[in-house]
């Protein structure tokens, strides 16, 4: 075997950064905890921030104290993401400033005696080396060969100096991976995106319908709040989930369906709805197109018929569908956020956004808002230049309704078996670990081993940093300003990020990053401002305020413009190609796919095999705070739930260590540890997301539990929109340690 021209490198066998830790001020400051003593509260000051622990980014209050150290984080109450209340990865996130083992000084892939290692070096050296790189595959390929990978608020500032350099290839995994299918498929309905924070008006809900959907562990601040309060007040809930999860719990109605079996079930609703004339008559004759056709293609999706598909009784999905339209338009049936399960999942949020319909909830009080979005200006540079190709130029016309890039076809583009004229040669990765969140692991590595260029900009060393040629360390959200939050809502609003803290060791802001590279690339023109505060001030003064005002509020709120909602009988032109809502899609017809939902069988689990679940934890946020001291505490590991039939087949007990192997012979680099419950079914285990990290510098996380992304190697990518399902996998039990080796 060759060896490889990008080997993983632990990163600490270079002594977890030998110069910066050499400093014995630095060293005494790792770890270090603030005394419960008495503070002087007239030294005591506060910061405004939004959060960045996860997507739901709440705006907050940092604090420090009379020594000017973070003292805590709490919730702003004006801000409606967070109505003033954080949760535990919220309030957690003073752990990411204060972890020993975040990233401190760039450092650069070299080779020592005859083998790969990391070496520190200047930030001026890293960055001379990435402009030499860029310019080099600019002039052999284009500098549409440059490919960004981002997600969070770091990556803001990578994409514009992408788009100044010349490439719009810049992609987000959490579109193909997480969240791409609702938005097709209730835009080919409705004409309209999700996007987030969702526009479910939980405050006025009645009924409350959750299809493999876990409110209350994934931590959505406020619709946590939100259904809170509904639950108080008496609201239906319906839940929808082989497991017994934390919502189903709460509910009046917990349907342990069979996995892959919802598209049965909603067209056998939407048949006890529409057979029963139980849909909202005067909505769907003024807003809908396609009735006739729904009621014929639903006629023989009976009960009975989906029964023998689901495992769920007839008279429980006749009685379900009966409580929706007995409180509709008040009914509500959540679209998620991660819905990338089996490859047809276009079609099952397709099938999610139909009912809502036909319930005439969407635009309705208690169903789905219309949201609306501060404008904030843009800050004067000069044009960006034009571009000769994209990726969908790749894809020739496949995926032609996807909205929004797609991360797996990136890295088709850089692949050696790529023979397409479109090729992605280099890549900047900033704040996702794209081991753990794009499936298929051994094909992204193969990606990786094909390019010139591999840039990671992360807080803390991932696993894809050990693959990377430059590591740049990105400070935490808490030490740096950023672009302001702007997020649709019931109301316009925008909040701000200020630095409470310098950076710790030699991390740098994001922004400061892009403005030194951008010198080096000769493209400072874009980024003419000393400090990104400049920026923020500007926009904030254009639209009547000030970073001076911001300071103190934190949160700025407008007024809104729009209604609402769609008032009884008023005129609404929906974003579709017929102007109305489309039980029957002429988007889909158009590209060759079901214009309405039709269920298809899924794979079964072989014998002795169980499909593989995964989820969400409420002290968690993916793979990235598995190590954050204060949340680790919380939860240090994941564990498999197993059913109790399950467990006395294969003579598991409750605790026991056990490895898993997979469909394909893969098997888990760690063990797991067993939890059997009678909360899960018998044809699948479940296992929390994030866990199982192979970076031996992430001490608090190396080999807890297991990675479940090691394990989705049965990738079914969604033929409409290109989303990568990844609950297509199966697993068994092993007992005995295997002798294979991690490689970390």
């Amino acid at each position: 075997m060759n060896k490889s021209r990008r080997e993983f490198i632990k990163l600490s066998a270079i002594g977890a950064g030998g110069l910066v830790l050499a400093n014995p001020l630095l060293n005494a400051m790792i770890g270090q905890v603030n005394a419960a003593e008495p503070m002087d509260a007239s030294k005591i000051k506060r910061f405004p921030t939004y959060c960045e622990v996860c997507f739901w980014k709440c705006a907050g209050w940092v604090y420090t104290d009379e020594k000017g150290e973070i003292w805590k984080i709490e919730g702003n109450e004006d801000d409606p993401h967070s109505n003033g209340r954080f949760c535990p990865r919220g309030t957690g996130g003073i752990g990411m400033y204060n972890d020993p083992d975040r990233l401190k000084t760039p450092l650069m892939r070299v080779e020592e005696n005859g083998k790969q290692t990391f070496k520190e070096v200047s930030w001026d050296k890293a960055f001379r080396f990435i402009a030499e790189k860029m310019n080099k595959i600019k002039e052999e390929s284009g500098p549409e060969s440059l490919a960004l990978f981002k997600h969070g608020s770091g990556g803001a500032h990578f994409g514009k100096l992408f788009k100044a350099f010349g490439s719009k290839n810049i992609t987000a995994p959490s579109y193909a991976q997480c969240r791409g299918p609702r938005e097709v498929g209730f835009n080919t309905t409705f004409g309209s995106n999700i996007n987030s924070p969702e526009p479910v008006d939980l405050e006025n809900t009645k009924c409350l319908v959750l299809i493999g959907n876990h409110i209350g562990e994934n931590m959505h601040n406020s619709h946590v709040q939100e259904m809170s309060k509904a639950i108080d007040r008496g609201a239906t809930i319906i839940t929808v989930d082989p497991r017994l999860s934390t919502a189903a719990s709460k509910s009046k109605y917990w349907l342990p369906i069979k996995p892959a079996t919802d598209i049965a079930l909603l067209l056998a609703w939407m048949n006890v709805i529409v057979s029963e004339e139980l849909y909202d008559k005067n909505y769907i004759a003024q807003y809908a197109y396609g009735l006739e056709d729904l009621q014929a293609h639903v006629a023989d999706k009976t009960p009975e018929w989906a029964e023998k598909i689901t495992t769920i009784s007839a008279d429980v999905i006749r009685q379900t569908a009966r409580e929706m339209a007995f409180h509709a338009p008040a009914t509500l049936i959540h679209p998620g956020r991660h819905v990338t399960w089996y490859g047809d999942d276009t079609q099952r949020l397709r099938a999610m956004a139909m009912l809502n319909a036909l319930l005439g909830s969407w635009g309705r009080k208690g169903g789905f808002y219309f949201p609306e979005k501060a404008k904030v200006p843009s800050y004067p540079h000069p044009g960006y230049p034009p571009v000769n190709w994209t990726w969908k130029d790749h894809l020739d016309g496949t995926y032609a309704l996807a909205d929004s890039s797609i991360a797996n076809v990136f890295v088709d583009m850089s692949h050696p078996d790529n023979e397409s004229d479109y090729k992605i040669k280099g890549w900047f990765v900033v704040g996702t670990n794209l081991i753990s969140t794009i499936p298929n692991t051994q094909r992204t590595l193969e990606a990786i081993q094909n390019l010139d260029l591999l840039v990671v900009v992360d807080t803390m060393p991932m696993e894809i940093t050990g693959y990377a040629d430059i590591i740049l360390p990105e400070c935490t959200y808490l030490e740096r300003y950023d672009d302001m939050r702007v997020s649709p809502n019931r109301f316009p609003n925008v909040a701000v990020r200020v630095p409470a803290v310098k950076p710790k060791y030699l991390s740098k802001p994001s922004d400061w990053i892009v403005r030194k590279l951008a010198k080096k690339l000769k493209l400072s023109k874009h980024f003419n401002y000393e400090s990104y505060s400049e920026v923020i001030d500007w926009q904030l003064k254009q639209m009547g305020s000030s970073l001076a005002e911001m300071k103190e509020k934190g949160v700025l709120k407008m007024e809104r413009k729009t209604p609402m909602f769609i008032e009884e009988g008023d005129y609404h032109e929906f974003g579709t190609s017929t102007g109305m809502i489309e039980l029957y899609s002429l988007d889909l017809e158009m590209e060759g796919f079901d214009p309405i939902p039709n269920y298809t069988p899924h794979p079964e689990p072989p014998q002795g095999f169980y499909r593989l679940n995964y989820g969400r934890a409420p002290m968690h946020t993916f793979g990235r705070t598995a190590n954050n001291p204060n949340l680790n505490e919380l939860m240090s590991e994941n564990c498999l739930w197993v059913n109790p039939f399950v467990a006395a087949d294969n003579n598991l007990e409750n605790g026991q260590e056990v490895w898993l192997k997979n469909q394909d012979g893969v098997v888990s680099d760690f063990p797991i540890k067993v939890r059997i419950t009678e909360r899960i079914g018998k044809d699948n285990v479940y296992m929390v997301h994030g866990f199982g990290r192979a970076n031996k510098k992430l001490k608090r996380s190396f080999g807890r539990g297991i990675s479940d992304t090691q394990l989705v190697t049965n990738v079914m990518v969604d033929p409409i929109m290109g989303g990568t399902g990844m609950r297509g996998n199966f697993v068994s039990f092993v007992t005995d340690k295997p002798e294979s080796e991690v490689i970390s």
